[in-house]
């Protein structure tokens, strides 16, 4: 089943065009090597409402995937899983957390990211750091489970998930 995908680049330089965004460009062609049809990309200031708002949006339409890239770090203006968590209705723990772990064997940075990956409606959230390099290798950690994640969401359920 082919899924679809977007892509939300959380920047407020690179949204007034103070700098070319390579991560949001990056993880669409990552994400269509992958099968996913990335169907929406956007670049976004570094402010709560407008991240939440986008993500709300975004999600109502029917979009499986979404991935944000940047705002996760230790900036007083990275509020990216503070968006994030106030409107996803579940948290998906692992997804972060085994990023930051498989990761950590790459840089020990990878600690840092405070990323966050949650559930809204049918739409898995998932948040990616800001660089090109961090949000392709966070990605591929988790890039085979969360395919079966979506088929679950989308499924209402699954008889085989143990196998």
């Amino acid at each position: 089943m082919i899924y679809k995908a977007g892509v939300i680049t959380i920047s407020t330089k690179g949204a007034k065009g103070e700098r070319v965004d390579t991560s949001g460009p990056n993880l669409v062609n990552v994400l269509k090597n992958e099968g996913f049809d990335v169907v929406y990309e956007n670049i976004i200031t570094d402010d709560i409402d407008i991240i939440k708002k986008e993500l709300i949006k975004v999600s109502d339409d029917n979009i499986n995937l979404i991935i944000t890239t940047g705002g996760t770090g230790f900036s007083k203006t990275d509020v990216t899983p503070e968006a994030t968590l106030a409107v996803i209705e579940k948290e998906v723990r692992g997804i972060p957390e085994m990023m930051r772990n498989l990761t950590y064997k790459i840089t020990d940075k990878s600690i840092l990211s405070r990323g966050v990956a949650g559930i809204r409606n049918k739409t898995l959230i998932i948040n990616l750091p800001g660089s090109k390099k961090a949000s392709e290798e966070n990605f591929n950690a988790i890039k085979e489970p969360i395919k079966h994640g979506i088929e679950i969401l989308l499924t209402d359920g699954s008889n085989d998930c143990a196998n």
